[in-house]
This record gives structure tokens, C-alpha cells and sequence, in this order.
């Protein structure tokens, strides 16, 4: 990409006075779209989404009925754009998660899963997941709904593809399996861990699911002493 250049300054440009900088401005605080999906990201996961009402997220929000009704059509509609929602909100914290930082693809790809392990933390919705939560309920009702969480899971383990591919090159080289597919195992793990984790009232056999999990990769790829730093 060519480098940028600034203009040169037109001839007694250094001689005028320069503007003051104007002062940072507080962060604009949420608009109602984005508080009522934040809200329903937190009841959903409470609830489940056949128990939460409309009227429950805008309770959470901090607005009347006559908001959520002008930005969203339906309950439905409510839970396709969350899902979108909390794509994008997990996405920022896994983008910026500190796994990414290693220089070795594979380890890169474990130390994403003890990632996920650590946040296997506070109360049982702050943890577990909105789009496998949505989608254990409406898989049969809500085609637009599926498909929506459908689109956050697989989206997800989309990310992990090329770590995985790069990974598999570098170790495993002779490896049967793809790249895509051990990305949606990931998953299949993480979402059967939350299962247990509502099943049980807490997180231990969701943590020992993740360590089968990390202990499955390392099978994989012959790393079963490969060490990764913190």
C-alpha cells in the first residue's frame, strides 16, 4: 500500500495561528436499539427466550413498549438482530484475547481453548451462550431464529479456521481431517459444555469437557507435553 503523504502548506501557513484542539467529548451513551439488545442478551440468557417477554427486556432497558415496538417488530425479530448482537460483541473480546498473541499456530489454537475454560466464570447466563441458548428452543419453530444462531456459531468457528489450517500444516501435515471440521468441533464442545453447565447448577463438568477438549487436540497433533505460556 503507497505511503500517504501530507500536502505541503501553502507559502505563510506557519505564521497562522493554529486552532485549538477541541476537547475530547464524553463516549455517546447507548441509543435504544442498542440498550434493548443489550438487555435482551442478559434476559434471554436468565430466561431462556420462550420465558422472556418483551416486556422483561424493556424493563432491563430502561424504555417503554412503544420503544422496542418502533425498533423491532416482534419478540422475533428482537432475538435474530441480538443474535447479530452478540456476534458482534463477541467478537471484539476474541479479536483482542490474548491467544491470538502467540507466535506458534497451535498454540495459538490451545491457548483459545484454555480461553475459553477461564471464562467459565460468575453466574451460570453470564457465562453460557445466547445463540446456543435461542437455539435449543426455537430450532423447530423460528427458522429465522436458527438460522441466525446458526449463523453466530459457525461464524465463530470460522475464526478458528486458519489457525487450525496453519496449524495442521506445520504439525500435522499427514492429517485426514479439515481445518473446518475441528472448527466445529470446538463448538459442538463449548455448546455441550454450557448444556452441562445448566444441567448441574455449575461449571466443574464444563471445565472437564474443555480439558477433554484440549486434550483431544493435542492428540491430534502428537503434542500431548506441548506447553503454552500464560
Amino acid at each position: 500500500m503507497p505511503i500517504e503523504r501530507t500536502p505541503p502548506r501553502p507559502p505563510g501557513a506557519a505564521q497562522k495561528k493554529r486552532k485549538a484542539a477541541p476537547a475530547p467529548s464524553a463516549p455517546a451513551a447507548p441509543d435504544a436499539r442498542t440498550r434493548l439488545l443489550d438487555a435482551a442478551l442478559k434476559v434471554i440468557r436468565e430466561k431462556g427466550y420462550t420465558a422472556a417477554r418483551v416486556e422483561d427486556v424493556c424493563e432491563a432497558a430502561a424504555l417503554t413498549k412503544g420503544a422496542f415496538f418502533h425498533h423491532f417488530e416482534s419478540k422475533e425479530a428482537l432475538a435474530v438482530a441480538a443474535a447479530e448482537h452478540w456476534s458482534s460483541r463477541t467478537g471484539a473480546l476474541f479479536a483482542g484475547a490474548p491467544y491470538n498473541e502467540h507466535a506458534d499456530p497451535l498454540d495459538r489454537v490451545l491457548a483459545y481453548v484454555r480461553f475459553r475454560r477461564e471464562l467459565l466464570r460468575g453466574d451460570l447466563w453470564q457465562f453460557t451462550c445466547l445463540v446456543g441458548t435461542m437455539v435449543q428452543e426455537t430450532y423447530g419453530t423460528s427458522p429465522a431464529i436458527r438460522d441466525a444462531c446458526a449463523r453466530s456459531i459457525t461464524g465463530h468457528a470460522g475464526t478458528l479456521v486458519a489457525d487450525i489450517e496453519a496449524a495442521r500444516r506445520l504439525h500435522a501435515p499427514r492429517a485426514d481431517w479439515t481445518a473446518e471440521s475441528l472448527a466445529l468441533h470446538t463448538q459442538a464442545v463449548i455448546q455441550g459444555a454450557f448444556i452441562l453447565a445448566k444441567a448441574t447448577g455449575g461449571p466443574r463438568l464444563a471445565e472437564e469437557s474443555i480439558d477433554h477438549l484440549d486434550r483431544y487436540i493435542r492428540l491430534l497433533f502428537n503434542a500431548k507435553t506441548r506447553r503454552t505460556k500464560e
